[in-house]
C-alpha cells in the first residue's frame, strides 16, 4: 500500500485532484485483493476458492445511463442516434464530483493493457473503491509483466465508484446510475452501478471508437485457432454460444468476447473471459466450469449453498446473467499471445427462437454486411417481465451499445477485409427446431459442433446447397453425422402453415429492422434482404 502522497508523485493521480482518500492501493494481486474485499465484507468464497459477489440492484449493464461528451472530437465522429450526449460542462461538474466523493476512502488502483496486439493496444489505469471490482478487471484485461509497470503512463483512466450517486438535473443524466466518457479527455466515469462488467465494456467502447480510423476492426465476437493455425471468430449476442462453442479443447483459445482485426491478423482486447454461468454444466462445458472451482475467479450473483458453499448455477433467483470471470490462461487451451493470424471463416451466431432459421448457411459477402448489420437474435419467454412470446432482438454489428460510430464504418471495413482475405462466412443458428419456443426444442449442440466442425475443417464447402427460399442464402443439403431434416427447418415443423406464417412475420422484422442502414449501404447489400419466395422445399 502506498500513501497518498507517494501514490500522487509517482504516478501523476495528482491530475484528478485525489488529494483526500485515506491511500492507495496498487497493482495488487489476487491472494491481497482476496485479503482486501474479504476484511470489508464485500464477497464471500465458494467451495473450490472462487471469489463470489452480488452486485445488488444492477446485475447487468445499464445502456440508458451510458452518455458521451459531445465536443469538436466527436461531434461528427459519433453515431448520435445511438449514443447520448454529455456537454463537456456537465463532465466536468461530474468529475469534480467524482475527486469529492473519494475523499476518506481506500482506492484500489490497476494498470492494464487492453489489446494484445502492442501496436494497437491500449494502456489503461482503473481506479475503483471495491477490491473486488480490482481483481475482476484484473482479471478481464491484460496484465503487464512488473517491470513493465515502471513510468507506466495511462492513455485511458477509468474510476469506478459504486457508491457514487449522480444528480440527474446537476449531471445531466438520467438516474443516480451513469457511465460517462469523454474521448478527448480520455476518461471513463462509473457511478451507482456494482455491476463489474461496465468497466470492461467502457475499453471496449474506447477501442471502438480509435481502432477503425487505424484500418482495424474491433469485433464483439470470440476467436480460436485450430492445429494448423486456422482462425475462426465467431459473432454473437449474450446467450448465442459465443464462449461455450469457441472454448473448443481441439483449438486454441484467443478469447471469447472482444478482438480487433489489423493488417497482422486478428488479436484479442483482453486477458481474460467473462463467461454466463447459468445453467453452467461439468459434462456440456468442463473447461469453463472448471474455472468455477479456482481461487482468483469471481463469480457474480451465482447462488451459493449456506452450508457447503457449492454453486447452484441452475438457479436464476438473482439473474439469468449470472456470470463467472476469470484469466484466460485458466482454460487449458488458451493462447499465450492472444494472436493469430487473419481469420479463415467468420461464424455469425444467432440464437433463433423462432425456429425458422437453419442450423448453418453459407454467406455471401453482401449477405455477411446484411446479417452482420442486422445483429439478430431472440429473446425467449420468460427470461424479461412480460415476455410471453418469442421476441427479436436486432443488435447492430452484435453490439450496438459499445459501437460509438455509425455500423457502416465497421459494416464496410469487415466487408473490405473478408473480400481481402478470401474469408468464408457462416449463419449459426443455436436456437430453436421443430416449431418455436415453447412448441420446438433447442438445437442439439452436436449438431451445432458438427456442423461448426465440418465448417472449419472445410469439408462443408465441398456439400451440395440449396438456396434457402425465405432468407436466399446457401444451406447444405445433407452433411455427415447429422440428421438430413434438420438441415430443412420447415421438415422438422409438424405444422407447415405456421411455419410459413412465422417465418413471414420474422422476414417482415428483419426488413423494418434493416430500412435505417438502406441508404448507407450499395444495392447488391440491399438485395441480400429475405423476402418470402414461398418456393417448395
Amino acid at each position: 500500500m502506498k500513501s497518498v502522497g507517494e501514490y500522487n508523485k509517482a504516478h501523476g493521480a495528482e491530475t484528478f485532484g485525489f488529494a483526500d482518500p485515506a491511500a492507495f492501493h496498487y497493482n495488487l494481486e489476487a491472494p491481497a485483493l482476496y485479503e482486501e474485499a474479504l476484511a470489508r465484507g464485500e464477497v464471500t468464497l465458494a467451495q473450490g476458492g472462487a471469489m463470489v459477489a452480488d452486485t445488488g440492484a444492477h446485475t447487468g449493464r445499464s445502456p440508458k445511463d451510458k452518455f458521451t461528451v459531445r465536443d469538436a472530437t466527436t461531434e461528427d465522429a459519433l453515431w448520435w442516434e445511438n449514443n447520448s450526449a454529455l456537454s463537456p460542462e456537465q463532465f466536468q461538474t461530474l468529475l469534480a464530483d467524482f475527486k469529492a466523493q473519494t475523499k476518506g476512502k481506500e482506492l484500489f488502483v490497476q494498470d492494464l493493457y487492453g489489446g494484445a496486439d502492442p501496436a494497437h493496444r491500449v494502456k489503461v489505469r482503473v481506479i475503483t473503491e471495491f477490491a473486488w471490482h480490482s481483481l475482476f478487471i484484473r482479471n478481464l484485461l491484460i496484465r503487464p509483466a512488473r517491470e513493465e509497470l515502471a513510468g507506466f503512463t495511462p492513455e485511458l483512466t477509468i474510476i469506478d465508484l459504486p457508491s457514487f450517486k449522480a444528480d440527474p438535473k446537476r449531471h445531466g443524466c438520467n438516474s443516480q446510475t451513469v457511465i460517462g466518457i469523454d474521448f478527448t479527455a480520455k476518461i471513463v466515469l462509473i457511478g451507482g452501478t456494482s455491476y463489474a462488467g461496465e468497466m470492461k465494456k467502457s475499453v471496449f467502447t474506447y477501442l471502438n471508437f480509435v481502432l477503425p480510423a487505424k484500418g482495424v476492426m474491433p469485433m464483439h465476437c470470440s476467436a480460436n485457432a485450430g492445429e494448423d493455425g486456422d482462425v475462426a471468430i465467431f459473432f454473437g449476442l449474450s446467450g448465442t454460444g459465443k464462449t461455450t462453442l469457441s472454448a473448443d479443447p481441439s483449438r486454441t483459445l484467443l478469447g471469447d468476447d472482444e478482438h480487433g482485426w489489423s493488417g497482422k491478423g486478428v488479436f484479442n482486447f483482453e486477458g481474460g473471459c467473462y463467461a454466463k454461468a447459468i445453467r453452467l454444466s461439468r459434462e456440456a462445458e468442463p473447461e469453463i466450469h472448471a474455472t468455477t472451482e479456482r481461487f482468483g475467479s469471481v463469480l457474480e450473483n451465482v447462488v451459493i449453498d449456506p452450508v457447503t458453499r457449492a454453486p447452484d448455477f441452475d438457479d436464476a433467483s438473482k439473474t439469468e446473467n449470472t456470470r463467472v470471470a476469470y484469466p484466460i490462461d485458466f482454460i487449458p487451451n488458451a493462447s499465450a499471445t492472444g494472436r493469430a493470424g487473419h481469420p479463415n471463416n467468420i461464424i455469425m451466431l444467432t440464437c433463433d427462437a423462432f425456429g425458422v432459421l437453419p442450423p448453418i448457411a453459407k454467406l455471401d459477402g453482401a449477405q455477411a454486411m446484411y446479417h452482420f448489420l442486422s445483429g439478430y437474435t431472440a429473446k425467449v419467454a420468460g427470461t424479461e417481465k412480460g415476455v410471453t412470446e418469442p421476441q427479436a432482438t436486432f443488435s447492430t454489428c452484435f453490439g450496438a451499445p459499445f459501437m460509438p460510430r455509425h455500423p457502416s464504418a465497421y459494416g464496410n471495413l469487415l466487408r473490405d477485409l473478408i473480400a481481402r482475405h478470401h474469408v468464408d462466412c457462416w449463419l449459426v443458428n443455436t436456437g430453436w427446431t421443430g416449431g418455436k419456443y415453447g412448441t420446438g426444442r433447442r438445437m442439439p449442440i452436436r449438431v451445432t459442433r458438427r456442423l461448426l466442425a465440418a465448417a472449419l475443417d472445410g469439408s462443408l464447402n465441398r456439400a451440395d446447397f440449396r438456396t434457402d427460399p425465405y432468407f436466399g442464402f446457401a444451406v447444405p443439403t445433407s452433411v455427415p453425422g447429422v440428421e438430413p431434416h434438420i438441415l430443412y427447418p420447415v421438415k422438422t415443423w409438424s405444422d407447415k402453415a405456421g411455419f410459413a406464417e412465422t417465418a413471414r412475420k420474422l422476414i417482415a422484422m428483419f426488413n423494418e429492422n434493416f430500412a435505417k442502414f438502406e441508404r448507407h449501404v450499395d444495392a447488391e447489400v440491399i438485395k441480400a434482404a429475405p423476402a418470402m419466395q414461398f418456393a417448395a422445399e
